[in-house]
């Protein structure tokens, strides 16, 4: 699998997340040596950058696709962060830059490299913005790796993982991507599934809907003699829609969601 990664993911990439019963990180990671004067690290800067050239395109790790989004607007998270340090210190990131654990930075699994956010521990109400710049965590129950910097602003450090919110700053998304529709011919859906039992499809509509999600719809289709029941979201008019739709349900657990393109006539 890390053959298969290098070309896709880096070095840090695949790393284990932070694992709190070794003292706050994961084997020989950790905190420097030396103390870190908190009044000299300042947040991130947002401000506006063009897409990295890497770390952009969709990828596998540990048997899980993730399609990073195009765009971060919008965006809106909670979960469990953890954080890493020097045995990354100097390591190549997912955009190409050497990782620095004393700069405001991040890891997120599908927000654009790079983009910026807004991140909150919600034990202590403590707030700092940082830039993403790599890929991770990888574990199911994380949402962002924090460098070294941010989670000890943050007060995380020696718990090893803290209770945050993060939400976007700012919006990278391309020109090209805030042309309107195009002549309404091509339509987008997210395809769940397909199946011979229509029972298993209606089953797989109900779980989407009980999970929020709305405009799910089962349809029939015939191929080579067999009916097949598709179970799909959409159509999706905007290509951003479609990329965070996406991943959100990745996320979700939804490992079999994909776009699926139609064109009419």
């Amino acid at each position: 699998m890390l053959a298969a990664c290098s070309s896709s993911c880096t070095s840090t990439s695949t790393r284990p997340s932070a694992n709190s019963s070794k003292g706050g990180y994961y084997l020989d990671d950790g905190p420097p040596k030396d103390s870190v004067d908190l009044a000299k690290v300042k947040d991130a800067v947002p401000r506006s950058e063009p897409l990295s050239a890497t770390g952009n395109k969709p990828y596998v790790v540990f048997g899980k696709t993730y399609v990073p989004l195009k765009s971060n607007k919008g965006f809106r998270q909670k979960g469990t962060a953890s954080w890493y340090g020097k045995k990354f210190h100097g390591k190549r990131t997912s955009s190409g830059e050497p990782y620095d654990m004393y700069k405001m930075t991040a890891a997120h699994t599908v927000l654009p490299i790079p983009s910026y956010a807004k991140v909150t521990n919600l034990v202590n109400g403590r707030s700092v913005i940082v830039r993403v710049n790599d890929r991770g965590p990888f574990k199911h129950n994380r949402v962002m790796d924090l460098s070294y910097a941010a989670a000890l602003k943050l007060d995380v450090v020696r718990s090893g993982t803290g209770r945050v919110e993060i939400i976007s700053i700012g919006e990278n998304t391309p020109a090209r991507q805030n042309k309107p529709e195009a002549s309404g011919e091509a339509q987008a859906f997210i395809q769940l599934g397909a199946y011979s039992n229509q029972d298993t499809a209606y089953r797989l509509q109900r779980r989407l809907q009980s999970d929020g999600y709305t405009d799910v719809a089962v349809n029939r289709i015939e191929q080579r003699g067999l009916n097949l029941y598709r179970v799909r979201l959409g159509p999706l008019k905007k290509a951003g829609d479609v990329d965070f739709m996406l991943a959100d349900l990745q996320n979700a657990g939804y490992n079999d969601a994909h776009i699926i393109i139609e064109t009419t006539r």
